[in-house]
């Protein structure tokens, strides 16, 4: 069953360019310790190659995950989107109720979230108390430390 994820052009990009750097330069790393190891000896009591054999496998698991990403993602038409209620890649400005504390936020695809930078992932507990609310909404939303209620305070692109 694929599994569908949006994405903006920047994330997509760096999606895409984190997979050709896998393939070249992971690939060609692991292609370089498998040699070494190789060079050393008898291969049947060989720790390094082990390790070099399990370094390709997880090397080729991670390839193989990020091509079923990047082969599943779809680009957002920033164009079609409601204005008027949070959705993904929404700039939602909300206010915590309880200690009257604002905070901005910048909803996108769970590959692109960086709390640093204000990105958080539709798919986490917040991002998903916030998917579809209007401005003036209040969102009770459960995170680990307990409930908390937020007032969406405005939506921007």
């Amino acid at each position: 069953m694929s599994n569908i994820s949006y994405y903006t052009a920047e994330g997509l990009q760096k999606l895409k360019e984190e997979l050709h750097d896998l393939k070249t330069r992971g690939r060609a790393e692991v292609a370089r310790q498998l040699a070494e190891a190789r060079d050393k000896g008898d291969l049947s009591e060989n720790a390094e190659y082990d390790a070099a054999k399990d370094a390709q496998g997880h090397l080729e698991l991670k390839i193989a995950k990020l091509e079923e990403v990047v082969g599943n993602a779809r680009l957002i038409d920033e164009s079609n989107l409601d204005t008027s209620k949070a959705l993904i890649l929404s700039k939602v400005k909300i206010k915590n109720l309880k200690n009257n504390m604002v905070m901005d936020y910048t909803l996108v695809a769970e590959e692109e979230a960086d709390l640093t930078s204000g990105k958080i992932s539709v798919k986490s507990p917040i991002g998903k108390g916030l998917l579809g609310k209007s401005v003036g909404e209040k969102a009770e939303i459960t995170v680990p430390a307990g409930k908390i209620e937020f007032e969406i305070l405005e939506i921007s692109r």
